[in-house]
């Protein structure tokens, strides 16, 4: 589960980072990501710590496979929301394809955005066991 101060909630937030920050589109989401400045912290003398957003549309099916999807992005978002840098808002919209994704593949491509943002931070990012030969 992903722990209630990285999780985004207010619409306000997830508009800044869709339409005000950079994307990276894979074959099953998308990511935005934003990075806020430090006097628009939600709580300015709390811990500079990065924040997830999940988009989940109708599109992608029914209430049921919606849910699932989202369980899904949810879980590879805590294993590495540690390894995003501070003041970090990334938003992960779950496009058709990712109902019938697994999860390694939607963990890949997520890694794999990330990465090409820039929003990852090497230093205490946490490796993945099952990356492919073009992840490396």
């Amino acid at each position: 589960m992903l722990p209630e101060q990285h999780r985004l909630h207010r619409s306000s937030d997830f508009r800044a980072t869709t339409r005000g920050g950079r994307r990276v589109g894979r074959r099953d989401i998308v990511v935005h990501v934003s990075t806020r400045r430090v006097d628009v912290r939600p709580d300015p003398g709390g811990p500079r710590v990065a924040r997830v957003g999940l988009v989940v549309s109708k599109a992608v099916g029914p209430a049921v496979t919606r849910h699932r999807v989202a369980r899904r992005l949810r879980h590879v978002c805590a294993s590495m929301v540690a390894s995003l840098d501070p003041d970090t808002d990334v938003v992960v919209r779950a496009l058709v394809g990712a109902a019938t994704a697994s999860s390694p593949d939607l963990e890949r491509q997520l890694r794999s955005a990330l990465r090409r943002l820039g929003a990852v931070d090497e230093t205490t990012a946490v490796p993945s066991s099952d990356r492919g030969p073009s992840d490396r």
